[in-house]
């Protein structure tokens, strides 16, 4: 009983770890290509297209390193849908949040990093576990 604890416990770090990591890279993804597309389409669509982009990079390593050992049961593009509409959930405080301080925040306007990066922290707690509760769901007991 207490090695199953100890082995639940050690999983749920890793995957806290990497999805930690993998939010990072999807981050830099998100915002490196905001201010590559604000010249051509501006702080709110080059944000929507940044962050769509970014969600194709997260879904592509969670589901080679953070979720490895759960599986969906999905084929790719029905993973790639579920994965999208879910982040979308948890975009949406991260969208929202990032408007509201770059309209409210001059500061925010000149650096958008920054709107980013809350709205970022705002929605990875909802991804995360509507990545692991709901779409990367069944444990592979091979370890």
């Amino acid at each position: 009983m207490i090695k199953v604890r100890s082995e639940i416990c050690k999983n749920f770090l890793n995957e806290s770890f990497f999805f930690g990591l993998v939010g990072t890279i999807g981050f830099l993804v998100d915002v490196a290509l905001l201010y590559f597309l604000t010249g051509f389409i501006g702080l709110f669509y080059g944000r929507v297209v940044s962050f769509l982009l970014a969600v194709v990079a997260t879904w592509l390593l969670n589901r080679r390193w953070t979720f490895k050992r759960r599986k969906s049961g999905l084929r790719n593009h029905y993973e790639f849908a579920v994965y999208l509409a879910l982040m979308l959930i948890g975009g949406s405080l991260n969208y929202g949040a990032y408007v509201w301080l770059i309209v409210a925040n001059q500061v925010v306007q000149q650096h958008p990093v920054i709107g980013v990066a809350v709205g970022s922290l705002l929605g990875m707690l909802f991804n995360f576990w509507s990545s692991r509760l709901i779409l990367f769901r069944c444990s592979d007991d091979k370890n």
